[in-house]
């Protein structure tokens, strides 16, 4: 068993299915939800997507301790292995996580613009950087000149970025100001609704599409519905 036959049976493969191969190398996305609906959780699942796909990734958290995301991505890992029959779990999950570099930040002290800088200092000092996710970012605090370098980090290193924010509102004009928002290829918003928790797709590039996928009640994996 290897790193790609987990890859194949990522719950990201659903959301590929479901846009047309996703967010490429290069482009910026967002996901949002009111807090404690699984944002880290589907943030996990992107970024192992990535580490399962040979990437290397850094992982920056503005509200969790490096143990709790540490523990993400355990839990994350042990549900999509359990898909199948692994003998060598342990050691495909060491490999794995050698590939991560996890950082925390005061978001009092940290731009996003500061955290980029960050990030290209590790690059330059070696640090292999070829997919990125940012967790509690203050989307409604972002500058329109942060959340631009953030993208043209993503253009110029050609790797995926994914940020989290938490917003409670399912429209996307409320997500962040409209000079922002041009900068983002993909905004997904989590909400809890009477069939189960959703991901619903606000915007892929230039469509508003009018489709979700489901959080699964007892392991928050994605699913398609």
């Amino acid at each position: 068993m290897n790193k790609k036959d987990l890859f194949d049976c990522s719950p990201i493969r659903a959301f590929d299915k479901l846009t047309n191969g996703g967010l490429k190398a290069g482009e910026v996305g967002l996901i949002t939800s009111k807090k404690g609906l699984g944002k880290t959780s589907v943030l996990v699942q992107f970024a192992m997507d990535s580490l399962l796909n040979d990437k290397n990734l850094v992982h920056v958290s503005f509200d969790q301790e490096s143990s709790n995301v540490i523990s993400w991505y355990s839990s994350v890992f042990a549900e999509i292995a359990k898909k199948k029959n692994i003998s060598n779990a342990q050691e495909l999950k060491d490999e794995i996580m050698k590939e991560r570099v996890i950082l925390n930040f005061n978001p009092e002290n940290f731009t996003l613009a500061k955290l980029i800088n960050t990030v290209k200092a590790l690059k330059d000092a070696g640090t292999k950087v070829t997919a990125l996710v940012i967790d509690g970012v203050e989307i409604k605090n972002v500058t329109s000149d942060d959340a631009k370098a953030v993208e043209n980090f993503a253009k110029s290193e050609n790797i995926t970025i994914w940020l989290t924010s938490t917003e409670e509102s399912a429209n996307l004009s409320d997500c962040a100001s409209k000079e922002v928002l041009a900068t983002i290829a993909a905004v997904l918003h989590i909400e809890a609704k009477p069939e189960g928790t959703v991901l619903s797709i606000l915007k892929m590039r230039g469509d508003t599409p009018s489709a979700s996928l489901k959080l699964d009640a007892k392991t928050q994996l994605i699913s398609e519905k």
